[in-house]
């Protein structure tokens, strides 16, 4: 498809995802001389505003229609949030690259600048996330949550309006688009750990389409990817999809790859959380243990019981 040194990028439309898009395009300008082209394409996840994700079905929300596009040659690459990245990828696509992650913790705003531990009882925090839901109820149950969707500004904005006293959101979302003077608070990971993938920008590629592949280099960190991958091989483990409440982080620390996971229930009662280290080359094999692990201590009981609770999509 691309000729003339032109290629064309598949993306969603909001202003974080174009946002993310022309950084990549930028980048691959700069460093190989490429022009990239934006096409919009607009996802399952972007049309339904009206209900929770958890009720509108959890894996590929954000990237199936632009999966779609790469495999159909309507595209030559498409850049996604990691998070937003279902653990099975489609046959004919890869992971090309994995751009160096920026800060993957979840970040707290508030109305009254309070921290999430000073909110008053009975403070309404907006998420849509069932793992920041989980998370937020083990610290604090005496908190209310209330779903919210929308783009950031969208989110933003229904703050603002006093639907919300606190909205939980990406730090690297708000960081990326210069929103970050409002954050109250970046929540620790040991308070609260990160999606599988947050912070971290995914470009994917068709598998056989060897120029991309060699364009991809000058945007892949592999420490970076080391993490993801990580992360990745833990959810997949675990049969999680993005509206299952599951963390997970890696980080590399001395020459090693630290995965920290964990699992929680809806209402946050029930939680069991454990790290392992080794090294990077064997970050999926990392995954599958530490999933182990947790299986070991309980894992599946409490999935099972939160699959029981959550009316997925047919």
């Amino acid at each position: 498809m691309a000729k003339n040194n032109k290629y064309i990028l598949g993306t969603r439309g909001s202003k974080l995802a174009l946002w993310q898009s022309n950084h990549v395009a930028a980048t691959l300008k700069e460093k190989a001389g490429v022009d990239i082209e934006l096409k919009i394409i607009k996802t399952q996840g972007d049309k339904i505003l009206d209900a929770p994700l958890s009720k509108i079905g959890d894996k590929g929300l954000f990237v199936k229609e632009i999966e779609t596009a790469l495999l159909e040659c309507e595209a030559d690459l498409a850049v996604h949030s990691s998070k937003d990245v279902p653990t099975q990828i489609p046959e004919g696509l890869v992971l090309g690259a994995f751009l160096k992650r920026v800060d993957s913790r979840d970040v707290l705003i508030a109305r009254d600048g309070k921290g999430l531990d000073e909110l008053p009882a009975g403070s309404i925090v907006g998420t849509s996330s069932l793992r920041r839901i989980a998370q937020v109820l083990n610290r604090r149950p005496d908190l209310q949550i209330k779903d919210v969707r929308g783009n950031l500004d969208t989110r933003l904005r229904k703050m603002e309006d006093g639907e919300y006293d606190a909205i939980i959101l990406a730090a690297a979302g708000l960081d990326r688009m210069g929103w970050n003077e409002g954050i109250t608070e970046r929540i620790a990971t040991e308070v609260m750990l990160s999606a599988v993938g947050q912070g971290a920008i995914a470009v994917e590629i068709r598998d056989d389409d060897d120029d991309m592949r060699e364009l991809m280099r000058h945007l892949e960190d592999a420490q970076t990817r080391a993490a993801v991958i990580a992360e990745r091989a833990l959810l997949r483990e675990l049969e999680g999809g993005c509206q299952i409440p599951i963390g997970a982080l890696g980080v590399i620390e001395g020459g090693k790859l630290k995965l920290d996971g964990m699992v929680a229930s809806l209402d946050g009662t029930k939680m069991i959380r454990d790290v392992i280290a080794g090294d990077p080359d064997d970050a999926e094999a990392l995954g599958v243990e530490l999933a182990n692990t947790l299986r070991g201590m309980g894992a599946d009981e409490i999935l099972a019981e939160v699959r029981a609770q959550v009316e997925f999509a047919p």
